[in-house]
Formats: structure tokens, sequence, C-alpha cells
């Protein structure tokens, strides 16, 4: 897949109301979702998609066919056994691969933790430095794709591409500059499930850019699902495939956005989670 693929392919709080569209169709989601494009591509364009490195996993998994394909049993989506939005099961785990969490079920609950964790760990800054990137990449992903793919990430993180995102050669942003790469799961499911693999969806939105007085790149949301296929390797689940597909994407608030400066003490100053169906 391409960077710029949206079928191949890795955040804001406080009370919003809702906008109806231009036109007055009463289709909440129907016209008013985007403001038209700029005539330069902006950072958002630049790294839509890198933000989780799906581009660059796709990349490395290309030919292997259709990434949502599965095998084993389907899951009987009229169970009713989750509930969408609140946390279930057994509790979050407490074991880590440095900083990512480890030691899932063998279960589809901790399929859905272990996709949604690693969404999160792809999704993050360490990923624009090439230690951190390897040790994620090493940490997330089935052992027999790990040097194929660290090999087309660090390619695609190329001195170019990091200055197109306002970071210097070893992925660091400029001083005084605070440089925000998150991911936010939102909600999980799983597509297929057997007792060695899983097809897990993960809605997120996601963080990216510059923060600080006299950005030039300040730092925007997008929205996406990424669509991971694991493998139970190791006592553990591990990626061995990963697509990125557009939204779904809310109508916009009309919360006022913050400045530079607090963007960037938000970053330092708060926290992630462990995620946990």
């Amino acid at each position: 897949m391409s960077l710029g693929d949206d079928n191949d392919g890795f955040g804001g709080s406080g009370q919003t109301r809702t906008r109806l569209p231009e036109g007055g169709t009463g289709d909440v989601y129907g016209g008013a979702r985007r403001q038209p494009a700029r005539n330069s591509r902006s950072l958002i364009t630049v790294v839509g998609v890198v933000v989780l490195l799906i581009a660059a996993i796709a990349f490395a998994n290309r030919g292997n066919g259709d990434d949502t394909a599965t095998t084993g049993s389907s899951r009987d989506k009229s169970s009713g056994t989750d509930t969408p939005t609140a946390a279930t099961g057994v509790p979050p785990v407490t074991g880590k691969n440095g900083q990512i969490p480890k030691g899932f079920a063998r279960d589809e609950q901790g399929a859905q933790s272990a996709a949604s964790n690693y969404a999160v760990a792809l999704g993050s800054d360490g990923m624009f430095q090439p230690g951190p990137r390897r040790d994620i990449i090493h940490a997330t992903h089935d052992p027999a794709v790990v040097t194929g793919l660290v090999k087309s990430l660090d390619a695609s993180y190329s001195q170019g591409f990091l200055a197109a995102v306002g970071l210097d050669a070893n992925g660091a942003a400029p001083t005084g500059l605070t440089f925000v790469s998150r991911t936010v799961p939102v909600g999980s499911k799983v597509l297929a499930f057997t007792n060695d693999s899983a097809t897990v969806e993960v809605w997120c939105t996601g963080l990216v850019g510059l923060a600080g007085e006299g950005s030039t790149k300040p730092v925007t949301s997008t929205w996406f699902t990424l669509t991971q296929s694991l493998k139970w390797v190791g006592n553990d689940w591990r990626i061995t495939s990963s697509k990125q597909t557009e939204g779904p994407t809310p109508v916009n608030g009309d919360n006022r956005a913050s400045t530079a400066d607090e963007i960037a003490k938000a970053v330092e100053g708060y926290g992630g989670f462990t995620y946990a169906r």
C-alpha cells in the first residue's frame, strides 16, 4: 500500500454541540464532515496513515492477499455478549514488554485488549525514532514478520519524510517544540476468532503535530479503523498484518481550539492507559 491509500494500513474531551450541515438537509453526517482541502498538503495529509504506521506495515505485508480474510469460525454476531462501550471480562494485564502491555488472555477479550494496546504503541512518537521503533515492532509483531517489517519501516522513515513532519533526521522535534503522536482506541470488536488466530477491528482517534509557540504544523486529529490479524505466538497475541480505513468520523464540535502551549502541556502532563475489553 502507498502512504495515501485509505484501503490499506495506525485525540479531545468536553461537551460538543452538533452542527447541522449546510443546506438544512438534517443529515448530520451528510455534508458537513470536512472543510474543503487546502491547496498544499497539510500535516494531517502527510501523516494521516503514518500515525499508526499502517502504510508501512501494509507495504511489508503486500502480497499476502486480503488482510481482512481470516481462517476459522466467524464470530456469532447475535451472541450479544459484549456491551459496546463498557469494559468487560478479565482485569487488565500486569506484565509489560518494555513499555507495552503483554500476557493477554487467549480468548476474544484478550485479543481485543492486545489489538487496542498495540494500536496505541504503533501510533506513538517512538515510531519516529529508529531504536524505539524497532523495540515496538519486536514487542507487537509475530517474529516471523519482524525482520522484513523493520527494514521496510526504516526505509519509510527517511530523512525527507521526517523533515516533512517537522522532525530532524533522528526523529527529534525542533528546540522549544513538542512532537505529538498519540492514538486513542474508542472501541473494538472481533471479526473472527480461533484458538490460535483472531481478526480484530479497533476504532481510533489520533493526534499528530508539533505543539509549542511558533509551530507551523499544529496538532490535529484524525479518525480511523485499524484491522489487525493476530496470531497466538510465544504465549501471547502478536500482529501478523494490519490495515487501516478512514473513519467513522464524527461531526466536529464547537470546542475552542487550544493554544499550542496548552496542547504541549497537556501532552507532557497526561499519561496513557493500559486498555482492556
